[in-house]
C-alpha cells in the first residue's frame, strides 16, 4: 500500500487496519506502560469500566 496524503485511513492502510487496531484497543490488548492515574476502583467516582 502507498503512503499517499490522500489516504483517508492514515495512519493505517484500510479501514480493516484501522478497526484491528481499534478492537485491540477496545479489549485492551494493546496498553499504554505506567502506573494508574488512580489508587483504586473507589477513586474512579463515576467513571464505569464497561
Amino acid at each position: 500500500v502507498e503512503w499517499a496524503e490522500d489516504n483517508s485511513y492514515r495512519p493505517f492502510c484500510s479501514k480493516r487496519c484501522q478497526l484491528i487496531d481499534l478492537g485491540a484497543w477496545a479489549s485492551e490488548r494493546n496498553k499504554i506502560a505506567g502506573s494508574s492515574l488512580f489508587d483504586s476502583e473507589e477513586d474512579l467516582g463515576e467513571i464505569t469500566k464497561h
